[in-house]
C-alpha cells in the first residue's frame, strides 16, 4: 500500500497530501467551534446549543435526540450559512486586498501542519515518524511560515479602510513581535539538549520525541518535566501567538468592535476563524511534540514498549493508527485547555499584554536559556 503511493507521480502525491490536509483541518476546525460552545456552556453551567435538529433525523429513536443535545446541527447550520450567505463587499474597502486577506490567512494555517509529525510506526528497530513533509528544520519551518499569518490580519485591517480594524492590525503586529521572541528562546534549550556532541545536528521534531523515548529515568522524562520554565514560556507565548484569551487584544470586541474582521461576513469571515483554530491545532501539536512526549502514551512508557506489550512490532499499520490516536488525544486535551482558559480568565488590557511580553516573559526566557546552556554544557562535557 505504501509502495503504491510513493510510486505515484510527485504532483499526484502533492495533490493527495493537500486534499488530506484540507479534509482533516476543516472538520476539526468545525468540531472545535462546536466544542467551544459546549465547553463554555459547561463552565457557565448552562445547556449550550441543543435545539436545532433535522426533522427526519429527529424521528430516529435515541440517535436523533442525542445528536440534537450534542449540538451537531448548529455546526451544520453555521457551515451552510458560511457557504451560502450573501458575501457582501463594502464599497469603501480596498477590494483586492480585502479579498486577499482571508485567503492569505489560510495559507500558513494549512502549510505548517504538513511538517508536523502526527504519529509513528516501527520497522525493525527504527521508529519512523509519520508526517506529510518531514523536515530536519521542522521547528524553524513552523516559526517561519506560521508567523506569516499575522500579515493577513494587518492586510485585513488596512484594506477595511476603517479605524477600528486598522488599530486591531497594528496590535496584531506588535503582539506577534513581542511574544515570538520569547517563544523562540524557550525552545532553544530543547534543541541544545537533543543535539548532543557527536550526533548529526537537526531542528526536526522526530529527534525531540526520540530523546523523550529513551530508557532510564532521565531518558524517559518528558521535557515538560525537565524544562518546566521553557514549557511555561512557550505555552504563554502560544496563547498570545494564536490570539486566544486572555491575549485576545487583537480582536477585542469590547473596545475595537470586532477589530480586523469588523467589515467581513459570510465565507470570508469564516476563513479567519478556520485559520485561528488551525493555528491552535498546530500550536498544540508542536507543544505536545516538544514538551509532552509526542506519540508516547506516558512518561517513561515509549511507543516501542507499547508495541512489544501488544505484539504490534510487525503490524506497522495498526501501530501507526494507535500512535495517531495517542497523539490526537493529547492535542484534543490541549485544545480543551485553550477553551477552558478562554472562558475562565478575563482578557488583558493591551498595555498589560505589552508589559508582560517585554518586561516579564522575555527576560525570563533569556535567563532560562542561559541557565540551561550552562547546565547542558556541563552535562555533555
Amino acid at each position: 500500500m505504501f509502495d503504491f503511493f510513493f510510486n505515484l507521480p510527485i504532483f499526484v502525491q502533492a495533490l493527495i497530501k493537500g486534499l488530506a490536509v484540507i479534509m482533516v483541518i476543516f472538520p476539526i476546525a468545525g468540531a472545535c467551534s462546536l466544542a467551544e460552545r459546549k465547553v463554555a456552556a459547561w463552565i457557565q453551567d448552562r445547556p449550550g446549543p441543543n435545539r436545532a435538529v433535522v426533522p427526519w433525523i429527529a424521528w430516529i429513536p435515541f440517535l436523533g435526540k442525542f445528536l440534537q443535545r450534542l449540538g451537531v446541527f448548529h455546526v451544520m447550520a453555521d457551515g451552510g450559512k458560511m457557504l451560502f450567505k450573501e458575501d457582501s463587499l463594502p464599497g469603501h474597502v480596498n477590494k483586492f486586498y480585502f479579498i486577499a486577506a482571508p485567503i492569505l490567512a489560510m495559507i500558513p494555517a494549512l502549510t505548517t501542519v504538513t511538517v508536523v509529525p502526527f504519529g509513528a510506526y516501527i520497522t525493525g528497530n527504527t521508529v519512523v515518524p509519520l508526517a506529510l513533509a518531514p523536515l530536519d528544520i521542522g521547528i524553524l519551518s513552523v516559526f517561519a511560515i506560521g508567523s506569516l499569518g499575522v500579515y493577513s490580519l494587518i492586510l485585513a485591517g488596512w484594506a477595511s479602510n476603517s479605524k477600528y480594524p486598522f488599530l486591531g492590525s497594528v496590535r496584531a503586529s506588535a503582539q506577534l513581535i513581542s511574544y515570538e521572541l520569547s517563544m523562540t528562546l524557550s525552545v532553544i534549550p530543547v534543541f541544545l539538549w537533543v543535539n548532543a556532541p557527536g550526533r548529526e545536528a537537526t531542528l526536526g521534531f522526530a529527534r525531540v520525541v526520540e530523546f523523550q523515548s529513551q530508557p532510564g529515568f532521565w531518558g524517559g522524562a518528558w521535557f515538560g518535566f525537565l524544562m518546566p520554565v521553557s514549557a511555561f514560556i512557550f505555552l504563554v507565548a502560544l496563547f498570545a501567538e494564536t490570539n486566544r484569551q486572555p491575549f485576545d487584544t487583537v480582536e477585542s470586541e469590547s473596545d475595537l468592535v470586532g477589530s480586523f474582521h469588523t467589515e467581513y461576513g459570510a465565507f470570508k469571515w469564516g476563513l479567519f476563524f478556520v485559520a485561528e483554530y488551525s493555528h491552535m491545532i498546530v500550536g498544540s501539536a508542536v507543544f505536545i511534540l516538544l514538551f509532552f512526549g509526542g506519540w508516547n502514551p506516558l512518561p517513561w512508557v515509549p511507543l516501542s514498549d507499547v508495541a512489544v506489550w501488544l505484539h504490534l512490532v510487525d503490524q506497522p499499520v495498526i501501530l501507526g493508527i494507535l500512535s495517531i490516536a495517542i497523539f490526537l488525544g493529547k492535542v484534543l486535551g490541549m485544545i480543551f485547555f485553550f477553551m477552558w482558559v478562554r472562558w475562565t480568565v478575563p482578557r488583558f488590557r493591551y498595555d498589560q499584554v505589552m508589559k508582560l511580553g517585554w518586561q516579564k516573559l522575555l527576560p525570563l526566557a533569556v535567563i532560562n536559556l542561559l541557565f540551561y546552556a550552562v547546565v547542558i554544557a556541563f552535562l555533555q562535557k
